[in-house]
């Protein structure tokens, strides 16, 4: 995560403008020579702890999640448990939490808990269903552990007119009481935002979001804007991805893959190993029931891959923008 200040934010906001309108973000339409990347080590091990089940159903939702989505189901506390003796084996660094809402799972606690004991953890939530005693729980889990615990507050919107058409009615004002709460337990949030909005507005909402979050109390907010994804429920309200949107395999010359996810990480679900938390849904992308299984190449033929290519480790906490 990055710490600029709103010069340099305007700056890349500008730069980010100027790049998706380039060469390399117009990639060849032919898509029976995509390209293939290699897992060159696992540091990074992922788990939908809660499927695609969550407690809001927002317009944009790439996998669709919703609170009767059972498409994928929880992983409980000890199916977590296994897998995480596994990645030691592999030399996993961090581990990711996703869903769904994580904290839907009963045993989201005890297995941050768990995680923490071997390294840091990242968790991937709405920001709604945060009550003191989880706050607090939380606090105890982080102060406990060595390792850090990030959590992640996806709100789409500077307030309840831009964020609840998409994440639903209430949503802003709970998701900001959210940050509120995790703020005055000494976390700092990185709060995402998909853009929904036109690129030409990317300033406008970044300054006003700033100055909401400030308002609130967190006075150095970190902000992580993400490019809308157009798989499942986002396919439906903006389109699909086209055939023109795929790597080939010149675009990957001169191209550090290790900005590709899939070259670093994987993701388990409650159906096995896939390449990645963006294409849970797509068969090609579930690789087996083990990591053994899922640690050969990856072929690059998904319109997620090529978002992913455009603008880098879009899923990780790297990059962004961000203001103190």
């Amino acid at each position: 995560m990055w710490n600029l200040d709103l010069q340099q934010v305007r700056r890349c906001l500008a730069d980010r403008q100027s790049v998706s309108k380039s060469t390399l973000a117009r990639p060849n339409s032919v898509t029976d020579d995509s390209p293939y990347v290699s897992l060159d080590h696992l540091d990074t091990l992922w788990f939908q702890v809660t499927g695609t089940i969550c407690n809001l159903r927002c317009t944009h939702c790439f996998i669709s999640c919703s609170p009767d989505n059972h498409s994928f189901d929880f992983l409980p506390l000890i199916e977590v448990e296994a897998w995480l003796e596994k990645s030691s084996f592999w030399g996993v660094k961090e581990y990711y939490f996703t869903g769904g809402e994580p904290f839907l799972n009963r045993d989201m606690l005890p297995v941050l808990e768990e995680t923490l004991a071997i390294g840091p953890a990242t968790v991937l939530t709405n920001g709604t269903v945060f009550t003191p005693s989880s706050i607090k729980a939380l606090r105890a889990i982080s102060e406990q552990s060595l390792y850090s615990l990030e959590l992640r507050v996806s709100i789409d919107g500077y307030s309840p007119q831009t964020n609840d058409p998409i994440r639903g009615e209430g949503t802003f004002e709970k998701a900001l009481e959210g940050v509120r709460m995790l703020v005055e337990a000494g976390f700092l949030p990185i709060i995402t935002m998909a853009q929904t909005w036109p690129e030409e507005e990317n300033t406008r909402v970044f300054e006003t979001f700033v100055t909401t979050l400030k308002e609130t109390g967190y006075q150095r907010p970190r902000i992580k804007i993400l490019p809308t994804l157009h798989l499942g429920m986002e396919a439906e309200r903006s389109r699909p991805y086209s055939q023109a949107e795929r790597i080939s395999e010149e675009m990957m010359e001169g191209y550090d893959s290790s900005q590709l996810l899939c070259s670093r990480s994987r993701t388990v679900t409650d159906r096995g190993v896939a390449v990645c938390p963006l294409l849970i849904e797509t068969p090609g992308a579930h690789l087996g029931d083990s990591l053994e299984d899922a640690s050969g190449p990856f072929r690059l033929d998904q319109g997620a891959c090529y978002t992913c290519y455009v603008h880098g480790a879009i899923c990780s906490n790297i990059g962004g923008w961000g203001v103190e």
